[in-house]
């Protein structure tokens, strides 16, 4: 679909469909432990994090938000505090609370919140504080919830695919029909060929902001290579506007993930190393010294290509085409700025000639 059709959804102070691409988390702390959640929610916001999002389980938890709500919007960042997402699940009155404790949006699948009236309720209340609401549409829920449209496999043996796409324009449907359209939808699987072709296929027929990510992927390992496959194949496609990275591992993970996907996809600017796999013919540890570079170069948000070489054969090209890089052999190495060679050191240096050149530039 033409951005110029797309929907525009405020969520805090940011705008999802108008090109822009935000990361968030979820904290998992348990949700009556309002310190842990704190902590957590400050280290989310060290790494990155545009958008955090809580599961609510109760009314009693409803706290948890006004606590997260004072402590990601201290008094010098008034002006733009993190947006937060309350996750509610079969009780419409815990979203109800969490509208009026100040949640930047509320996260529900409205086929496990009760009956018509009841969904109604969640949205007059989201009109009136002016949040949005996603319509979050998981494979498991649909293959399981009342209204029985699971879809059928198809040849390869991929399911659910129309069965999640129908069931959010359902629940889009009807939120629209309450006058209703402050709208965010997701139709996310555990299955990385079943989500892209769902998020594919919801692409084209849905005006509304995508909130992509592979359900349940996995530990750190798989659940990083799954979320790259299925978030970076949908992000190259021009489809996407806000990702998660679920993974089984601290939340801050989740979001180094995410940036990194991005970055790959060329979505948002930072550091992209080039590094050279090895073989016999290096002659310095290159393993270890392109992970020291990737922890030195942490944080920097600008586009900039570093090459990290072992060998003559690949090295100086590489380096010439970066912009910044060191190949070496026999324990010492170049240095490389712009294409030029601007220094050679013993390969014990390599890596502070590096940080001099990075520094200066």
């Amino acid at each position: 679909m033409d951005i110029s059709q797309r929907k525009i959804v405020r969520v805090g102070g940011l705008n999802f469909g108008d090109g822009n691409v935000f990361v968030q988390s979820m904290l998992n702390a348990g949700a009556d432990d309002v310190n842990a959640n704190i902590a957590q929610a400050q280290r989310l916001i060290e790494a990155g994090c545009e958008v955090i999002r809580v599961a609510v389980p109760t009314v009693d938890d409803v706290g948890l938000i006004y606590a997260l709500k004072e402590a990601v919007t201290p008094p010098k960042n008034r002006a733009n505090p993190i947006p937060i997402v309350a996750d509610i699940h079969f009780d419409y009155r815990i979203a109800v609370e969490a509208v009026r404790a100040g949640a930047d949006k509320i996260r529900i699948n409205p086929g496990n919140i009760g009956d018509n009236d009841r969904v109604k309720a969640v949205v007059n209340a989201c009109k009136t504080a002016g949040i949005p609401i996603r319509v979050g549409v998981n494979s498991g829920s649909v293959k399981t919830d009342k209204s029985g449209k699971a879809g059928k496999a198809d040849k390869n043996g991929i399911n659910c695919i129309s069965g999640i796409v129908q069931s959010a324009l359902d629940n889009i449907k009807l939120l629209e029909g309450f006058d209703f359209d402050d709208i965010i939808v997701s139709v996310k699987s555990s299955n990385v060929v079943e989500t892209i072709a769902a998020y594919r296929e919801l692409a084209r027929l849905t005006r509304y902001p995508l909130h992509l990510g592979v359900t349940e992927a996995g530990t750190r390992r798989m659940g990083i290579v799954k979320s790259a496959v299925g978030i970076g194949s949908l992000l190259c496609d021009g489809i996407g506007d806000t990702i998660r990275v679920s993974l089984t591992a601290e939340p801050e993970r989740e979001v180094e993930a995410a940036f990194d996907i991005l970055s790959a996809c060329g979505r948002r600017k930072g550091v992209e190393i080039i590094s050279c796999p090895t073989c016999g013919r290096c002659k310095i540890d290159v393993v270890s010294l392109a992970e020291k570079v990737e922890v030195l170069t942490r944080g920097i948000n600008k586009p900039v290509k570093i090459a990290v070489m072992g060998c003559a054969v690949n090295g100086p090209g590489e380096c010439k085409d970066a912009d910044f890089g060191i190949t070496g052999g026999d324990g010492v190495g170049l240095v490389f700025r712009h294409g030029e060679i601007v220094k050679k050191v013993h390969e014990s240096e390599l890596l502070n000639a590096l940080n001099e050149q990075l520094t200066n530039s």
